[in-house]
């Protein structure tokens, strides 16, 4: 015999509902010893904001001051990562450095024209990261001369899937430094004026 289930009661959605966003907590305060994933955005837990290859360098920079970013994952049209763009790809010297080669106009720029693309794009291994402490990632960042590094998971098929971000501003904020601006060298000397008081 089927089972007669009874029905719940149904009303109509208000104006102006919203609606749930994944958030992810990290610490306020952390130090060079903790765990590495106490200053990782994890993407299992809150979406990454993205922007379409094809899309304007206009419209993705907007984007960004939209959310309140300064990073945005390219998609490609099938949805897999076709690079990173950044707020200092998009207001340093790449725009000015395409329109000299390409011609064109600023609105003529696209986001794949000045994005790092999935070739250029170094990865961080989730099991490594996952035993990894802040200082190495501070290390790891200020070797590469990056602000952003991305950590993948890679699954038994080989296939990698991108599930974590690091960002130096993000970093230096939960070490108790005082950024202002988003200038890699000034961000990693506040670092740097933080750790040594600490000492």
């Amino acid at each position: 015999m089927i089972r007669e289930f009874e029905t719940l009661t149904t009303s109509r959605l208000k104006t102006g509902s919203s609606f749930v966003r994944p958030v992810q907590t990290l610490p306020e305060h952390v130090a060079l010893s903790d765990s590495a994933l106490s200053v990782m955005t994890d993407l299992r837990k809150v979406s990454v904001v993205v922007a379409r290859s094809n899309a304007s360098m206009d419209s993705a920079n907007a984007k960004m001051i939209r959310y309140g970013v300064r990073m945005l994952l390219v998609l490609d049209s099938n949805d897999q990562v076709a690079g990173l763009l950044t707020a200092s790809d998009v207001l340093g010297e790449k725009p000015m450095r395409f329109l000299q080669n390409m011609g064109g106009t600023h609105a003529d720029i696209m986001v794949r024209d000045i994005m790092t693309t999935q070739r250029e794009l170094e990865i961080l291994k989730l099991d490594e990261v996952q035993k990894a402490e802040v200082g190495q990632i501070v290390a790891t960042l200020k070797k590469s001369g990056r602000q952003h590094a991305l950590v993948a998971a890679e699954g038994a098929d080989g296939k990698q899937t991108v599930c974590g971000i690091f960002s130096i501003t993000q970093i230096a904020r939960q070490l108790g430094a005082q950024v202002q601006g988003f200038q890699l060298a000034h961000t990693l000397s506040q670092i740097d004026e933080v750790v040594s008081r600490g000492q």
